[in-house]
């Protein structure tokens, strides 16, 4: 046992020492190439360019007041989409015949083009914050839907006949089984709903934002500023690891709570 969680512990060290290998050979070789002009430096800039553009923008204090209204937008996206999805899904694993109904709208509106009728929805909602916010949930809310909806009715069902044996209502089987046991799965939708909601954010942000990460891109593109466009690509990139690293580490924890309890469990 030991020696398996030895080489668990190896392997994981190797893995992130090959991810920041990856991650410095990109950065070195993206430097190197637009120096000695094998990349063009106006249409791809460089890594140095663009980290002397972002000092400027910090010691300007500039960048924080975009940082701060995309991520803004962002979360409140996730948390609204997140929550209204769940709630819809929960709707439905309660009531089978609303499920069957509902399930032909829920293919063609996960088909739709979101980001495409984005201007109509920003139109609907208003041109500020809450339109891009807007934006941002209807691109995750559906996947939030039906993958905690499969989740939910997915769950084991000798479990659930166990428990109907027992005489627990429709209520008791959600609070003390269904949603328990999917707790990481939901994490899991967050996960992916970090992703759809910056998607969201950003579309919002080239129509109607006059700040934020995406007036930033679009901005620089407009005035072929390539550094610009990057430092906001960049920023965008790391800003969305750490929202998802931050999740994976809740769900770390809660997996952890979990190990421990069926260990008890089983002590007992």
């Amino acid at each position: 046992m030991r020696n398996q969680i030895q080489k668990f512990k190896r392997d994981k060290n190797f893995i992130t020492f090959c991810r920041i290998g990856l991650f410095v050979a990109i950065i070195l070789l993206w430097e190197v190439g637009a120096k000695t002009g094998i990349l063009d430096e106006f249409l791809f800039s460089s890594p140095s360019a663009i980290l002397n553009l972002l000092i400027k923008y910090i010691v300007s204090k500039e960048i924080w007041r975009h940082l701060f209204i995309s991520v803004l937008e962002t979360v409140a996206g996730i948390i609204f989409g997140t929550l209204l999805g769940i709630l819809i899904a929960i709707i439905l694993w309660a009531n089978k015949f609303l499920s069957k109904v509902v399930e032909p709208l829920l293919v063609l509106l996960n088909a739709l083009p979101k980001t495409a009728l984005a201007p109509i929805m920003i139109i609907w909602a208003g041109t500020g914050v809450t339109g891009i916010v807007v934006v941002s949930i209807s691109i995750l809310i559906v996947v939030t839907i039906i993958s905690t909806y499969n989740y939910f009715i997915n769950v084991d069902k000798e479990k659930i006949k166990m428990l109907k044996s027992f005489g627990a209502t429709k209520t008791q089987l959600f609070t003390n089984l269904i949603f328990p046991s999917n707790l990481v799965n939901i994490i899991n939708v967050v996960k992916i709903n970090i992703g759809l909601a910056w998607v969201g954010v950003i579309v919002g942000e080239f129509l109607v934002s006059r700040a934020g990460l995406g007036y930033l891109i679009m901005y620089g593109g407009q005035v072929f500023r390539l550094d610009l466009v990057m430092m906001g690509v960049v920023i965008l990139c790391l800003i969305a690891y750490l929202m998802y690293a931050i999740v994976n580490l809740i769900e770390i924890i809660l997996i952890k709570k979990r190990g421990k309890k069926i260990w008890n469990q089983l002590k007992f």
